[in-house]
């Protein structure tokens, strides 16, 4: 009999608790906007982050709220965006669609390896070794970590062993930028036709004994090519994106050491 009792008191006490929980449901639901829930439909739904928002949720709210511009979102690319300003009737200034690119072409056949590395397959262990077993301490390790956390598959190896990007896949998102110890991987803008495949800062007399691909920022890309968009900083060469990169293809020929990559 105390069973029973006992078992009553619960049940009515949960039913009670359960028609509270809904009155106050409808009492203190807010509702949203229509245009919010219109942007949030719109969403990819990729949730990378790659907006700086925790997920695609958050960022249309941003957006809604004037917080963020409506470009943002690499996934969504320049469609999403013209929608998103379709929905809150507002022009919106497109950017180009950027993509991840890894600097560097020093697979294990082309930099000079100090030790033989046996540890997991990953670029942050390896790292946490006297830099990895690669003497240039500021290219990729090629074990895999970006290609691990690239939610889409676009980051895989070639048949020499080198880390590439399919730009056609990338979404922008960062997560291998993120993830990768020496910042080898960076964003670059889609249409990019060349690209400097080192990501070392040392001189040319280092990056000669520890790599047959490294740039030795010899200078020969921005001097000796009229009007090039090519800059040499630190001992490296990099593609100044904002000039025009017309004469670029000059510098590629020119290159002694073929570290720019034709895309």
């Amino acid at each position: 009999m105390a069973i029973l009792y006992s078992f009553l008191v619960i049940a009515v006490l949960g039913l009670i608790l359960g028609i509270g929980l809904s009155i106050a449901d409808k009492k203190l639901k807010v509702e949203k906007d229509e245009k919010l829930l219109m942007l949030e439909e719109a969403m990819p739904g990729a949730n990378c982050g790659g907006c700086g928002y925790a997920g695609c949720s958050a960022y249309a709210e941003a957006v809604f709220k004037g917080e963020a511009p409506a470009g943002l979102c690499a996934p969504g690319g320049e469609a999403l965006a013209k929608k998103m300003g379709e929905i809150l009737g507002i022009a919106v200034e497109v950017k180009e669609r950027e993509v991840a690119y890894v600097h560097c072409k020093g697979n294990p056949g082309i930099t000079v390896q100090e030790y033989e590395y046996k540890g997991i397959s990953d670029c942050n262990a390896a790292a946490l070794l006297l830099g990895g077993p690669n003497a240039c301490k500021e290219g990729c390790l090629h074990l895999g970590s970006c290609i691990a956390v690239c939610p889409v598959g676009a980051i895989s190896k070639d048949s020499e062993g080198n880390v590439v990007v399919d730009k056609e896949k990338c979404i922008g998102c960062k997560k291998c930028t993120t993830v990768c110890p020496n910042g080898v991987i960076k964003m670059i803008p889609y249409s990019a036709k060349y690209v400097v495949a080192c990501n070392n800062h040392e001189n040319g007399a280092k990056v000669r004994a520890v790599c047959q691909a490294g740039c030795i920022g010899c200078k020969i890309c921005q001097v000796k090519v009229p009007d090039s968009p090519f800059v040499v900083e630190n001992f490296l060469s990099h593609v100044d994106y904002s000039k025009s990169q017309e004469t670029a293809g000059q510098a590629f020929e020119l290159c002694p050491r073929k570290c720019i990559e034709k895309r």
